[in-house]
């Protein structure tokens, strides 16, 4: 097979997004929509991956890095001007480019497989992607001959009324053999209504010269949209997201209200796991199986373990191992490290901590900058005191330690194995190991002191 290449057109501002950021660096199920084109090539097995950027050009190098190259649009002046800003990489290469819009995350490899299997049987000098529109507006029209072979693409701004009527659209999706593609857009004109290069007059050119245009029609749409505003941005989450959910589910995963279940590109779930209406996993999350998540919960950048149960909660950057329990109303914050069969209970926050094995928080409980052991007891009300104000310190308590309601351990402070704090105490020195401690003011009653308050008032 001949090498294939790829050039993404990234350089747009898309002014219709009305947004400071780089068009195609808006995120589509958590991942830059410019990010899922990419990913998207790279599983096609394409060998090298250009994008041209213009608009945001820091914001999409720093994203991609190097996994692509990169040519720069300075002025936008249309789709053909653009792919020219590749030649200096691309233009002298024997083989295929893929030529795609940044911001069509949709597309499917197995789509542009297909279309590069025709555009090679074909031996097509250049291959379109089609579809049928239901609202063909704004879209290049596809012009066939009587024998329906592709004539030209025509841009909607310069359609008669008779091409408008037409409904097959380029959906913007090339199969280029390189080194024709090059060569046709030396003749590309700005004469046009926009002023704009256009890469669709490269199919009118290449058919002059007696080449092989081809077309590979999709008849799915939604694959092939391009995001150019934020009601067509929702759409396309809504459909990868529908996508995603489908995919969970064919691997074994229950999703109880698919339509209320939110799950970025890049989460992974275990089998017989069971997700929970309202339930949002998000960025690099993995979940192992058997576990029960949700409902109205939220999970971001963590590893939870299998037969884990987690119910209206929030975790964020942390990691929970196999069988332990979160929730209700519990908050996981970055740098926590949750041991198998720990019970995290309801308005339980733990920051930066790890919890060993079979620890208990169960309510009403702070944990910042701990390090806990196992088979430990938080009371209802306890606070680790870790912030003095500018610094903060760590907190140690030791296996089989029980620490009392309303206890505060002051960091830096260690609680010994074994040993017992007593409720309402306040925690500012080590406790050894078996010992209790109590740091509480003496009781004292005052007989008949109401009565005589009362009286007097």
């Amino acid at each position: 097979m001949a090498a294939t290449y790829a050039i993404v057109l990234a350089a747009g501002l898309g002014t219709r997004m009305k947004s400071k950021r780089s068009k195609v660096m808006h995120p589509v199920c958590g991942k830059p929509m410019v990010g899922h084109v990419v990913d998207t090539l790279t599983a096609l097995g394409v060998d090298e991956i250009v994008v041209v950027v213009g608009h945001g050009a820091e914001a999409v190098r720093a994203y991609l890095g190097d996994r692509v190259r990169y040519a720069v649009q300075e002025e936008q002046l249309g789709t053909g001007h653009a792919v020219r800003c590749a030649a200096p990489i691309l233009g002298e290469r024997e083989g295929t480019t893929f030529v795609l819009c940044g911001d069509t995350p949709l597309l499917r490899p197995e789509t542009l497989a297909a279309m590069r299997q025709e555009h090679e049987r074909k031996q097509a000098a250049v291959t379109l992607l089609t579809t049928t529109a239901v609202d063909p507006t704004g879209y290049g029209r596809v012009v066939r001959d009587g024998a329906g072979d592709v004539v030209r693409i025509v841009e909607h701004k310069d359609a008669t009324e008779e091409e408008r009527r037409i409904r097959e659209i380029n959906t913007g999706t090339y199969c280029f053999d390189n080194r024709k593609l090059f060569s046709a857009l030396e003749e590309v004109t700005n004469d046009n209504a926009q002023g704009e290069y256009y890469l669709t007059d490269c199919v009118a050119i290449l058919r002059r010269r007696g080449e092989t245009v081809a077309a590979h029609y999709t008849p799915d749409e939604a694959e092939t949209i391009g995001i150019n505003d934020r009601v067509a941005l929702a759409r396309a989450e809504a459909i990868l997201r529908r996508r995603i959910n489908e995919a969970h589910m064919k691997n074994g995963v229950t999703i109880v209200d698919p339509a209320t279940t939110y799950i970025d590109a890049g989460v992974m779930i275990g089998r017989d796991t069971v997700i929970l209406p309202g339930t949002r996993l998000a960025g690099e999350t993995v979940i192992g199986e058997d576990a029960v998540i949700g409902p109205y919960t939220e999970i971001l950048d963590s590893q939870i373990g299998s037969g884990v149960v987690i119910r209206h909660s929030v975790i964020v950057k942390s990691a929970v191992a196999d069988g332990a329990e979160i929730g209700p109303f519990a908050h996981l914050r970055p740098g926590t490290r949750i041991g198998e069969g720990v019970r995290v209970g309801n308005f339980v926050e733990v920051k930066n901590s790890v919890i060993g094995p079979r620890s208990k928080a169960a309510h009403l409980t702070y944990i910042g900058d701990a390090d806990v052991g196992a088979d430990v007891n938080f009371g209802c009300g306890s606070v680790v005191v870790n912030y003095d104000g500018r610094t903060k310190h760590r907190t140690v308590v030791e296996d089989g330690a029980f620490i009392g309601c309303n206890t505060n351990l002051v960091a830096p402070v260690r609680v010994g194995k074994g040993a017992y704090t007593a409720a309402g105490s306040t925690i500012t020195d080590d406790v050894p190991d078996y010992a209790l401690a109590i740091a509480r003011a003496r009781q004292i009653n005052k007989p008949e002191y109401v009565k005589k308050w009362k009286s007097e008032a």
